[in-house]
């Protein structure tokens, strides 16, 4: 008698890891590779082309230009159309754009402006792709397990970037930048073409609107309705720009001068790489009942790596610092995300992000081209003093916003509609009744909670973070 061959099992998906879940982040891994190598090889691609360290900045910052002029509008038609053609389309574009500059490279004929103006297309791409792709990754996933999806995503999205980064050094050094310019851009092709396959038919046909400037002036009063919302936006305004000074300006003349030169201050950038990817592990498991409060007392280390700098410290007391800061920075990245899913109507999710995302990084080159002067006026210890006492202040600042510390966690899936302000508008949103049944009083998050326990799928979408110019050791 032949016994029948076992059935072959096939992996069991969550629930909350759905088709689109899915494919989000199969596109978000793919991109994270090539953007993290690609960026990179962009700045080798100048100084191979006879540039110095002020043609590398100012491609850096052709990018930056249009990213933060087109983020709104990008926002306001991300809600006005179905949000994967936006994705797409801007996918399109970067592909364009990035084998344009590929081929310009290989042939060594590329010219300073030419590579500018196609950084500034790849910045115009990622302002049209941001707000559409955060609207999109927060209406994927359902509200009871939206903490452990985000959290999902962020770690695939951070380990894409730390092994693209790695990988790309690599194949700069063994082929030269063209070639790594050319596995971006097909690395685009690949995540447009996976995003075009999502399934929009359940996400509620757009009401038809007033006009592009009605929809921001909408978004507009969505943003500033919520206290905890703009006043976060406001602190990582400049959060984010001193971040930025201390880890793209500060933190390498320092390497340089007292740790050994670039090899410790990559293996410290590192070690905060590693600790995401813990964070991440940490809140697959961890669901803090009072969002922003955890999330904003997590904000508060952001201060160290400039104050050991400042000192500086030792290199292993550096890599620490830099660990510790990624995990805690990773436990406010998911709750606000989470809190975003939570709060804001999903006819509004893109413009809202959008005007998010103008205020972090629209102090960015600011803080940048200022971090030289600074020096000289005030010193280089100084400065990075005054890069951590700004962060404590504003963090500190912001947690005296009564919505912030009361904001709780509650199981429903994103608003859809117009509706009052969700921090008004419910028992349990500003942290004013119980949260749901599985939250538990849990009043400062304290714990796991039971029903999250179990195995994880392989999942994830795209955020704002993501198709994008490097960010500062912070979330936003």
């Amino acid at each position: 008698m032949t016994t029948p061959p076992a059935p072959r099992l096939r992996p069991r998906r969550p629930a909350w890891a759905g088709r689109n879940y899915t494919l989000l982040t199969a596109a978000a891994v793919v991109t994270g590779l090539g953007n993290a190598g690609a960026l990179i090889a962009a700045a080798f691609a100048v100084l191979e082309a006879g540039g110095d360290g002020g043609d590398v900045g100012l491609v850096a910052a052709a990018r930056t230009l249009p990213l933060v002029g087109f983020l709104l509008i990008g926002g306001a038609l991300a809600d006005r159309l179905p949000r994967h053609r936006v994705m797409v389309a801007a996918n399109a574009l970067n592909c364009v754009s990035q084998s344009v500059f590929a081929v310009l490279v290989l042939s060594g004929e590329a010219r300073l402006w030419q590579m500018a103006v196609l950084s500034a297309l790849g910045g115009t791409g990622q302002a049209f792709f941001s707000p559409a792709a955060e609207g999109m990754l927060l209406s994927s996933v359902t509200g009871e397990q939206a903490t452990r999806a985000f959290a999902l995503f962020r770690m695939g999205m951070n380990g894409a970037q730390i092994g693209g980064a790695a990988l790309g050094g690599a194949l700069i050094a063994l082929v030269g930048p063209g070639w790594v310019l050319a596995v971006d851009a097909a690395a685009f092709a690949v995540a447009g073409a996976l995003r075009a396959l999502l399934d929009v038919r359940a996400v509620p046909p757009r009401e038809p609107g007033g006009g592009m400037l009605q929809d921001l002036r909408e978004g507009w009063r969505e943003f500033v309705g919520r206290p905890w919302l703009w006043s976060i936006v406001v602190q990582f305004s400049v959060v984010n720009a001193v971040v930025g000074a201390a880890e793209a300006v500060f933190g390498p003349l320092v390497a340089e001068d007292h740790l050994g030169g670039a090899r410790p201050w990559g293996f410290a950038l590192a070690a905060f790489g590693a600790g995401t990817i813990l964070g991440g592990l940490l809140m697959m498991r961890w669901r803090p009942q009072r969002l922003l409060l955890a999330g904003s007392l997590c904000v508060l280390p952001l201060a160290l790596p400039s104050a050991a700098l400042a000192v500086p410290v030792p290199v292993p007391a550096l890599i620490a610092v830099m660990f510790l800061v990624g995990v805690t920075i990773e436990v406010f990245g998911v709750s606000w995300l989470t809190a975003l899913h939570q709060e804001i109507p999903e006819d509004k999710l893109s413009r809202v992000s959008a005007y998010d995302w103008f205020g972090s990084v629209a102090m960015l080159p600011l803080a940048t081209a200022l971090a030289g002067p600074a020096e000289r006026a005030f010193g280089r210890s100084a400065s990075l003093w005054g890069c951590s006492a700004l962060i404590l202040a504003l963090t500190l600042a912001v947690l005296t916003v009564p919505d912030v510390r009361r904001l709780r966690r509650r199981g429903t899936t994103p608003l859809a509609g117009d509706g009052p302000a969700a921090v008004g508008g419910g028992p349990s949103a500003a942290g004013d009744g119980p949260g749901t049944a599985e939250d538990g009083p849990d009043p400062a998050g304290d714990g796991p909670s039971a029903a999250e326990d179990g195995p994880a799928a392989v999942g994830g979408g795209p955020s704002a973070a993501e198709d994008t110019t490097p960010k500062p050791v912070s979330p936003r």
